[in-house]
């Protein structure tokens, strides 16, 4: 069984390793092992942590293998680290946490971004509503997707 929890502090050094193993993948597309996530420090990660709402999901004896987070800012919930271990990947974890970060911020607008080329990311969030607005390239020259979900709307 698996639960989904918000994060303790103390849960930030093992969210952190297991970010650097989802995150591997990522790295493998654009063979470059300096992309942010695998780069963060355990103190950039505590920064974020107080900024943001941080999910984990545990199996039993409160192992983490996934986690998600995201801040608010205007009416839009800007989600980002979406991260299932490898070993629990194709599960429909991700879709849990996507929905539980969801969940944290009812009737918001929800934003992330991932890179143009991660096709399996881009299939997981346009089959979860998200649609792509726009696209840019960052300064290590990765383009990123920006996709967007509205809220729902009650009639």
């Amino acid at each position: 069984m698996i639960q989904i929890l918000k994060a303790r502090l103390e849960d930030m050094e093992a969210i952190l390793k297991l970010q650097y193993a989802a995150f591997h993948s990522e790295a493998l597309i654009h063979n470059d092992f300096t992309i942010q996530p695998l780069t963060q420090t355990l103190e950039e990660s505590i920064e974020e942590y107080h900024k943001c709402v941080v999910l984990k999901a545990c199996i039993a004896y409160g192992e983490i293998v996934g986690s998600i987070r995201a801040y608010l800012a205007d009416d839009t919930a800007h989600i980002g680290k979406v991260m299932v271990h490898p070993d629990h990947q194709g599960k429909g974890l991700g879709r849990k946490l996507l929905a539980a970060i969801e969940r944290e911020f009812p009737g918001k607008k929800y934003e992330l971004r991932t890179s143009s080329k991660s096709e399996r990311n881009l299939y997981f969030y346009e089959t979860s509503g998200y649609v792509r607005f726009r696209e840019d390239t960052d300064v290590s020259g990765i383009k990123f997707v920006y996709l967007r979900k509205e809220p729902l709307r009650s009639s």
